[in-house]
């Protein structure tokens, strides 16, 4: 195998924004490491984030669920003055402190991309090293919903506003890479309240690159039924999580050599080098 087709890492996970219904991406995790498949590297953006930074950190599914399936979104969130933003999430980055430690995106066990949004530069970063709790509050924040998180002088906000699904930063580096996508969209009977039609809005913004992540990735992760459950609802956490453990336990996998050989003439080429 030639040092240019060559790649890092195995399995990339790809780990989308959806709020409450990051449950699910637990689910699928668990699912997958069942099925011989565990990440080698993930990326995240908003609840993809907050569950990669559990996974990453070397928790289970079963213990990540666990330590949070308790949490009401006032558990994470504090009201204030709408200056930037309604709320604020402070409360979800001390959560991640006290769960995981003061801890940079560099240490984890696992390597993490966390991708957020430079709002003054109008462009996505995707962070490699830095606080991990600050970094994945940043990536968490929707706009005007929740206040944008200033690292080094630059104000950061919700991943997803550039890119909801971050295949990018693993596309190159990675043998086979794994989306799961938590935020399939369906029609509604209700606008909800103020904060619902906020992220709803947010949503039918992001999702329009979706068909193309699709064609891009090796495997694509979307549980349909996760449309009807909304996005700030975490008092559906245990049906969110056996959702998204059922779909990816049950769909067919589809995993075809990216080198265009199998795994045995790749180590036999690498011995006659």
């Amino acid at each position: 195998m030639s040092a240019k087709q060559a790649k890092p890492y195995k399995y990339g996970f790809v780990l989308g924004g959806g709020g409450a219904r990051g449950f699910a991406h637990l689910g699928a995790i668990k699912a997958l490491k069942e099925r011989g498949i565990e990440p080698d590297i993930i990326s995240g953006v908003s609840a993809g984030a907050v569950a990669g930074a559990f996974i990453a950190a070397g928790k289970t599914p079963e213990e990540t669920h666990e330590a949070v399936k308790a949490l009401s979104m006032m558990d994470l969130t504090n009201f204030q003055m709408p200056k930037t933003g309604l709320f604020n999430l402070d409360k979800l980055g001390a959560l991640l402190q006290s769960k995981l430690g003061k801890i940079d995106l560099k240490e984890l066990k696992i390597p993490m991309i966390v991708g957020a949004t430079d709002i003054l530069n109008a462009r996505v970063t995707y962070f490699r090293e830095g606080d991990l709790s600050e970094i994945v509050q940043a990536s968490a924040s929707i706009p005007v919903l929740f206040s944008p998180v200033k690292i080094d002088d630059l104000y950061y906000a919700d991943g997803g506003v550039f890119s909801n699904i971050p295949l990018a930063p693993l596309k190159s580096c990675c043998e086979y890479t794994i989306v799961i996508n938590i935020s399939p969209m369906d029609k509604i009977k209700e606008l909800g309240n103020i904060a619902n039609i906020a992220a709803r809005t947010f949503q039918l913004s992001v999702n329009g690159q979706n068909s193309t992540i699709k064609s891009q990735c090796d495997i694509y992760i979307e549980p349909p039924e996760l449309s009807s459950f909304p996005i700030f609802d975490t008092q559906k956490a245990d049906e969110l999580f056996e959702i998204g453990y059922s779909h990816a336990l049950n769909m067919e996998l589809n995993l075809k050599d990216t080198s265009g050989s199998s795994w045995w003439k790749k180590f036999t080429g690498w011995l006659d080098k």
